[in-house]
């Protein structure tokens, strides 16, 4: 499943990790990207880098080294089952020479009648492909890069001893011993650093949306009241009725059963006998908790109507004929202000802190979009000088998942903060 977008107004808002059996995991390809930035001067990319952020810059063997692993993992799909390393091959631009020399090699003869594929139709392909891992890797890299400076200007950090731990109790759940660790890390061309620097930063996330929305908890009684009193109807409950119905096609046949009932029958043997309607009569007839406005409009006002005991019918509906009466009424209830107030704290509470977030996200996406130049055939929609998007509401800072289509083995970290 290819990650792309985390959704809008929280700064990771997909990226709550879970463990999945070893299996599952055998072809996952990504943690986060590692620590490979070096220091750079100057407006320009530097000539061994794909992109520039501040004073940081991707390196090409950094991107390299992710290409090859999403390379991997796009291979693995094609086998989720086999125990072998998946052989990857990155397309090789701008020729493709490679790329197509295989693609020649392991296609399936076509169908009598269909021609087999043009030299430029598998060039296209390889591009396409090429394309979609170049676009994830680069995405990938610049907001896990996002992420780091951000918190380092924020001042959130988190100590080794919080990673480790939490990556020792996500390898003891996914894997029953450390050498099948091992064996994973290998198969997927991952690193332990690799793995220790995707782990310290989804807690760098977690503790930059605690900061972005801690104050923004808040709510007043003045607030509380002032939401319960424009919303008073989402804290009742409407009045609600048993009864007992039977539904026949015609007005003579309801009479008939309506005469029955009044002559003691009892309503099993009454529907039993003369109802089409399977779902009530197999309960002689009974609905619970009926509320104003669920019923066909003819019936729900001779529900509502009706007196409790009293016996009412032929009704006329667009479905036939009912002989009904009501057992039990439970009255409408509202509830007070006190009662409301936990559940209204949470809804403005939850509602401040994703407004902070959207709030915060827009102006970090166009701080750091603008600090990221990329170089010329490494341009994504995260670089100043990428390609233009479509107009969307603003992603707030996520740091965005390594381009697997499995999720590698991590930890499960705590809540990250959902509006």
């Amino acid at each position: 499943m290819e990650r792309r977008r985390y959704a809008e107004g929280s700064i990771d808002q997909g990226s709550h990790v879970m463990l999945s059996k070893y299996r599952s995991l055998a072809l996952c390809a990504f943690f986060v990207v590692p620590a490979l930035l070096l220091s750079a001067c100057g407006g320009d990319v530097p000539g061994n880098s794909v992109a520039k952020i501040g004073d940081q810059s991707i390196k090409k063997t950094t991107f390299d080294h992710w290409m090859q692993i999403a390379a991997v993992s796009q291979a693995g799909q094609a086998n989720p089952n086999s125990t072998s390393t998946p052989k990857a091959q990155i397309p090789d631009p701008p020729s493709f020479s490679k790329c197509i020399a295989n693609k020649k090699a392991s296609a399936a003869k076509p169908a009598k009648g269909t021609p087999e594929p043009t030299e430029g139709q598998l060039k296209g392909q390889c591009q396409q492909e090429y394309n979609t891992l170049r676009d994830q890797v680069l995405e990938f890299l610049i907001r896990g890069n996002w992420i780091e400076q951000e918190t380092a200007k924020q001042d959130v950090k988190v100590s080794s001893g919080e990673v480790q731990k939490q990556i020792d109790a996500a390898v003891k759940q996914a894997f029953q011993n450390p050498a099948d660790f091992q064996k994973f890390l290998q198969r997927s061309g991952l690193t332990q650093a690799d793995v220790f620097y995707q782990q310290r930063n989804q807690l760098l996330q977690q503790k930059l949306t605690e900061k972005v929305t801690k104050a923004k908890g808040k709510v007043t009684d003045a607030q509380i009241a002032d939401y319960y009193n424009k919303n008073k109807s989402k804290f009742a409950t409407p009045e609600r009725r048993d009864l007992r119905i039977v539904l026949t096609k015609s007005q003579a046949k309801a009479a008939q059963a309506k005469r029955a009932l009044d002559s003691g029958q009892s309503w099993k043997s009454v529907t039993k006998q003369y109802s089409v309607d399977q779902a009530s009569k197999a309960q002689g007839g009974l609905l619970t908790g009926v509320a104003k406005g669920q019923q066909e409009k003819a019936l729900d006002n001779a529900i509502f109507n009706a007196d409790k005991g009293k016996l009412v019918g032929p009704v006329k509906t667009q479905f036939g004929w009912y002989v009904l009466e009501v057992s039990k009424v439970t009255p409408a209830k509202q509830q007070s202000l006190a009662q409301s107030k936990a559940s209204i704290q949470q809804i403005l509470t939850s509602d401040n802190q994703r407004k902070a977030l959207d709030k915060f996200g827009k102006d970090y996406r166009k701080r750091w979009k603008a600090e990221t130049p990329c170089r010329k055939g490494f341009t994504t929609a995260d670089c100043k000088n990428g390609p233009k998007s479509q107009p969307t509401a603003a992603t707030a800072p996520a740091q965005q998942q390594a381009p697997a289509q499995q999720q590698a083995p991590q930890t499960t970290t705590g809540t990250t903060t959902q509006p």
